[in-house]
């Protein structure tokens, strides 16, 4: 492909792969991952046959960028300093998120909602569920579409969401004391133990 086309890619993808990516790694190193990602893109263009669509293969690489990333030494030590950093300032001030019992409703919440509360917990699954769930629920793609990006078989797909999501519900509800608000809506705050163990 010629630059002028990388230039389209660019322009297109960008913007998703950067709120992508930073509920992949984080907001501190979307920025430079998804520069990293383009480059890769830019390299790959010239021999990208098609053999998937445009998206599936950006995705692709994108995601596998961040698996990288998630597993490397230097990113699994700053998530810990953070996590105390959260654990302090949370300790002073609980942290109410909203959620629901029900899996399309836990769906519901983690794809418009996505508060500090919930990216936490979605934080704390480990990678290949967290980017099952994010491909599903955040950016709202097919099993089909998220085992092509992954390069696995669909029912792995199947099998790697079901299992983030009955972990994500059981955090959910250990995690967090339910109720209504002022408003009606289905509302959750910390549980003492929750916060005493961050």
């Amino acid at each position: 492909m010629t630059q002028t086309e990388f230039s389209e890619v660019y322009h297109e993808f960008y913007g998703k792969l950067r709120r992508y990516l930073e509920r992949m790694v984080g907001r501190n190193d979307a920025e430079d991952l998804t520069q990293e990602v383009f480059v890769k893109i830019n390299k790959g263009l010239a021999g990208f046959g098609g053999q998937s669509s445009l998206s599936t293969w950006v995705y692709r690489i994108a995601t596998n960028a961040a698996l990288d990333k998630m597993r490397s030494r230097s990113f699994r030590q700053d998530n810990k300093a953070r996590s105390l950093d959260t654990a302090t300032t949370e300790a002073e001030s609980p942290q109410a998120c909203v959620e629901a019992k029900s899996l399309s409703a836990e769906r519901e919440a983690i794809r418009d909602e996505m508060t500090e509360c919930i990216r936490e917990f979605v934080d704390r699954l480990p990678a290949d569920f967290r980017t099952v769930v994010i491909l599903s629920e955040i950016k709202e793609l097919k099993n089909q579409e998220i085992a092509d990006i992954l390069g696995v078989s669909l029912d792995t797909v199947k099998i790697r969401l079901h299992r983030a999501r009955v972990r994500l519900k059981a955090e959910f509800e250990a995690g967090c004391h339910f109720y209504h608000d002022d408003n009606g809506n289905l509302a959750c705050d910390r549980k003492e133990s929750e916060k005493n163990d961050r």
